[in-house]
């Protein structure tokens, strides 16, 4: 991670503001994300909001209503074609690929 993104990240103080930035760059973008999962573990997840680079049929639940948590984050993982999660403050890099 560049020092520019580390002290950008930084600046996210809050779920809601990580949320919002994460959820703004994934409708937009391919990602990478690294994150600490809540075992400990890290984890590096190519992901994705873009209807465009799912299956239709995932596609299709992309706006399902689901009760908001700003502290987690679903997303489409490209590695695995499925949806997955991750809690926001526990993000360590992101990456626009």
């Amino acid at each position: 991670m560049s020092k520019e993104q580390e002290s950008f990240l930084g600046l996210l103080a809050t779920p809601e503001e990580r949320n919002k930035w994460l959820t703004n760059l994934l409708w937009e973008h391919d990602c990478e994300v690294t994150f600490t999962k809540v075992d400990g573990s890290v984890r590096t997840m190519p992901c994705t909001l873009r209807k465009e680079a799912m299956p239709a049929r995932e596609a299709s639940t992309l706006h399902e209503t689901r009760l908001y948590k700003p502290e987690t984050i679903r997303v489409y993982c490209l590695d695995i074609n499925e949806w997955r999660s991750f809690r926001v403050m526990n993000v360590t890099d992101v990456k626009v690929l």
